[in-house]
């Protein structure tokens, strides 16, 4: 997640906090629009910071894994 460095976890909406989980703080990060990100693009984290106050990181292939999770939930068939 990435978020301005003077805003509170606490202004977080609670879904977005319900699905995290308790936050912890891993770094820092100077960022403009043209830094590079490996997962994400600078000026797309920074335009959705401004509107909505953070943007999540998802994993590239989170569709897959939404799949296999599915799946493993899934009744299994007799």
């Amino acid at each position: 997640m990435y978020m301005k460095a003077d805003a509170s976890i606490d202004s977080l909406p609670a879904p977005v906090m319900k699905q995290l989980g308790v936050p912890e703080k891993a770094l820092d990060l100077a960022l403009d629009g043209t830094r590079t990100l490996p997962n994400a693009d600078a000026s797309e984290v920074l335009d959705a910071i401004e509107a909505q106050g953070f943007y999540i990181q998802m994993p590239a292939n989170i569709e897959l894994l939404l799949e296999r999770l599915a799946n493993q939930s899934a009744p299994k068939e007799k």
